[in-house]
């Protein structure tokens, strides 16, 4: 069994995040998509709040599972029983970093491969940065963030 983990903070998840999530589904047996608990960060949302609207979004998609996980990567991905990580790329800045990130993982898991997906060019700007930005001025987020949760990304906002 091919069993690969995606992850991310997903604060929020964006469209994509979700083309990303929707094709590399179609490479393994199970995705699993992490939620990263970064105690470093000031996330938006909650991990709960994340992995909820992940739930969602990928509700259609019958191999895919969500959970949220703290500490090593390699760690989170033995523990889960993975080969495979995956990671999205938007531009050349992106491949520098991964590709390190990557390697360092190597060393740590042999046994832990990487796979990199160039994002749709749709989607080749978007970042949850620039959701957060957008949203704290009370921009338009239709075009950001899948349909189905941009209710609860609105209601953040006011929220805050």
């Amino acid at each position: 069994m091919r069993r690969a983990v995606y992850p991310g903070s997903f604060d929020p998840v964006t469209l994509g995040h979700l083309d990303i999530i929707r094709r590399s589904s179609q490479m393994v047996d199970e995705l699993i998509v992490g939620v990263l608990n970064n105690s470093s960060k000031n996330p938006l949302f909650s991990v709960a709040e994340r992995v909820k609207m992940l739930e969602e979004v990928t509700c259609g998609l019958s191999n895919v599972t969500v959970c949220s996980f703290d500490g090593l990567l390699v760690d989170f991905a033995r523990q889960r029983g993975a080969q495979i990580v995956i990671r999205g790329l938007r531009a050349i800045t992106d491949f520098e970093y991964e590709l390190q990130m990557s390697q360092t993982n190597r060393i740590m898991c042999p046994e832990l491969d990487t796979i990199f997906l160039t994002t749709d060019l749709r989607y080749a700007y978007l970042s949850s940065s620039t959701v957060r930005e957008v949203g704290r001025y009370g921009g338009d987020l239709s075009a950001f963030v899948p349909e189905r949760i941009l209710g609860q990304v609105y209601q953040k906002f006011h929220e805050k």
